[in-house]
């Protein structure tokens, strides 16, 4: 499949800049798989789409204050982005300038943390290893917005979902912002089940396709974990399953897939791909040409999924992280 088939054209006013107040007022457009009818909805109304017996499934991460800005000892300031843990007090990481960072380069943050760059990756990446723990790296950096959000935003906790735990990403899972603690109580009242997974969500994630051969892409690898208990609920499930986000998607069938309950997973979804477990999508609108809008087009085919994001930007909802939301069922 050619990459232009995933592409698409908007203008700069359709990215949404600010959240919704509240959470749950964002616009919702439902697309129903089965007949090609697309609705338009309020996010709080998604309660009329699920029943008593179904599972509702979220990703429990939270993002991390991956942004630390600080300065050499000659007064150079430098970024040190937290791309993934993988030591005691040893992170990969971005650098920016990376011109200015060789393997030994010392950086001092606020409060005097100082990291050191011990190894320059072939791919630009750096590893740094840091005197403090991650609870003082949380009070030093900076949560993390995608680029296309130009304007600060009042609280952190915008970009973190209600039920944000686990801590390990460097992105939202941005479909959970839209579910306020009121919601998910009316939801779970109904008989549906909540079920919590994590993956730690990478920059890689959002970022677009390269090749011109969609199917030649590669993912970068995430951690996932699933409890033992939410796999029990979901092999005796009597409902559907309604994943909130691509992050659950993956999550879920990685698990179908290889059978383990956690591990990192670089599964890549395009189309065509049977689903094994999830039977209904919450997700935003999603960047051209990225991953995420090909795992969208093999849930619910690529040309339903062109003509629904045609007549959104014809009825001005608001796209990517702070944007609005679909349901595909």
């Amino acid at each position: 499949m050619k990459l232009e088939n995933f592409d698409y054209e908007f203008p700069r006013k359709a990215i949404a800049q600010t959240p919704i107040y509240p959470r749950d007022h964002a616009k919702l457009m439902v697309i129903h798989r089965s007949t090609g009818n697309i609705e338009d909805r309020i996010f709080y109304e998604i309660s009329n789409y699920l029943s008593s017996g179904d599972l509702l499934v979220v990703n429990e991460t939270k993002v991390i204050r991956a942004r630390l800005f600080g300065k050499k000892p000659t007064g150079a300031r430098i970024e040190v982005f937290l791309l993934r843990k993988i030591g005691p007090c040893t992170w990969h990481t971005l650098v920016r300038p990376g011109s200015k960072v060789k393997e030994g380069t010392e950086v001092i943050f606020n409060n005097n943390a100082k990291g050191k760059c011990i190894r320059h990756l072939k791919d630009g990446t750096r590893y740094f290893e840091f005197d403090v723990d991650d609870d003082e790296l949380e009070k030093i950096g900076k949560i993390p917005l995608p680029p296309y959000i130009t304007k600060p935003i009042d609280d952190p906790d915008d970009y973190q979902t209600v039920y944000a735990n686990v801590p390990g990403s460097v992105a939202a899972p941005t479909a959970g912002l839209h579910f306020t603690s009121e919601l998910l109580e009316k939801i779970e009242n109904m008989g549906v089940k909540i079920l919590k997974v994590s993956l730690d969500v990478g920059l890689d994630t959002f970022k677009p396709i390269k090749v011109e051969e969609v199917e030649k892409h590669k993912m970068h690898t995430e951690f996932y974990r699933i409890d033992e208990k939410v796999a029990k609920e979901i092999k005796s499930r009597s409902g559907k399953v309604f994943a909130v986000g691509t992050t659950v998607v993956r999550t879920l069938e990685s698990w179908a897939k290889t059978g383990k309950l956690s591990g990192y997973t670089d599964l890549y979804i395009y189309p065509p791909y049977k689903f094994q477990i999830v039977d209904a999508l919450i997700t935003n609108f999603h960047i051209p040409k990225s991953s995420l809008l090909v795992l969208v087009s093999a849930f619910a085919g690529r040309e339903l999924v062109m003509k629904a994001y045609k007549k959104a930007l014809e009825s001005s909802y608001r796209f990517f992280s702070f944007g609005d939301a679909c349901l595909f069922l």
